[in-house]
């Protein structure tokens, strides 16, 4: 169990139930799903990790030649679940890893039984019709902040993924990215914020659940329609929350919808 250990995975819940995996978004880690998976350890066997250069993932983990591209992330999920012997799972991906989970499906449809995105987007630049919620300068703008002021740029990214109102989840999510490595966070950032993985998401096999909030500045209710509109089996359901991150400013609301999903695939199962 090498890459287990190495990304610091945790798992709980009866050996022999469906797995349910968690994957953290940017900057942050798998104790951003605190509030929201324990409640499936009864039922499901549910696992947790660190993507590599983020929480305590080992930093030997981190290339940035691997990691040039979301689908160096994918290639570690799918070693991952290997690893550990785990198929037809329910992925379950936030922000930038939800679109790992859609590349991790697509290339081992046999890993993975169903997806849920959260407040996912495809491509957060705008483009034409298409409305990601950020424009070229303003990701470039992040980028030349991130690189040239390394403890300047937590607190105004943290502001605007917590969302209003959510004093706490800003307060957490400053800290939490001021514990990534500068290198790492510039890069991930810049994988994250100017990737494009529109044209991924027609190869999607498994049915799908989008958790968009009701208003997130990062991936916006356009984001989360495109993605539902262009998913072969995906339905949406909003969040009556703000901000990018509902496992913290609405765990009980995100756990029931989640629920909800993985209820019917444990009928559908059985049936």
């Amino acid at each position: 169990m090498v890459l287990a250990e190495r990304l610091n995975l945790t798992a709980r819940g009866p050996a022999d139930a469906p797995a349910l995996v968690f994957v953290h978004g940017f900057g942050c880690g798998q104790d951003m799903w605190r509030h929201v998976a324990p409640a499936f350890e009864d039922d499901f066997r549910v696992v947790l990790f660190d993507l590599p250069g983020s929480g305590a993932a080992a930093p030997s983990t981190y290339d940035p030649v691997r990691h040039g591209s979301l689908e160096g992330y994918r290639d570690d999920v799918i070693a991952l679940l290997d690893e550990v012997g785990l198929s037809s799972v329910v992925l379950v991906g936030h922000s930038v890893s939800a679109m790992i989970a859609v590349l991790v499906q697509i290339a081992r449809p046999d890993l993975v039984e169903r997806l849920v995105l959260v407040t996912p987007s495809a491509r957060y630049l705008d483009d034409g019709s298409y409305v990601g919620g950020f424009s070229g300068s303003d990701i470039d703008e992040l980028l030349d902040l991130m690189s040239r002021n390394h403890l300047g740029w937590q607190n105004p990214l943290a502001a605007l993924v917590a969302g209003p109102d959510s004093p706490s989840v800003q307060d957490e999510l400053e800290r939490t990215f001021c514990r990534t490595r500068p290198e790492v966070a510039a890069e991930f950032a810049a994988v994250t914020f100017r990737g494009d993985n529109r044209a991924d998401l027609p190869h999607v096999s498994v049915p799908t659940l989008v958790l968009q909030s009701r208003e997130d500045s990062v991936a916006p209710m356009s984001a989360g329609l495109y993605v539902r509109d262009n998913v072969p089996d995906c339905e949406l359901e909003v969040l009556e929350t703000l901000g990018h991150c509902p496992q913290l400013t609405a765990p009980e609301e995100t756990a029931k919808a989640l629920r909800s999903f993985v209820g019917r695939a444990r009928t559908e199962r059985t049936a």
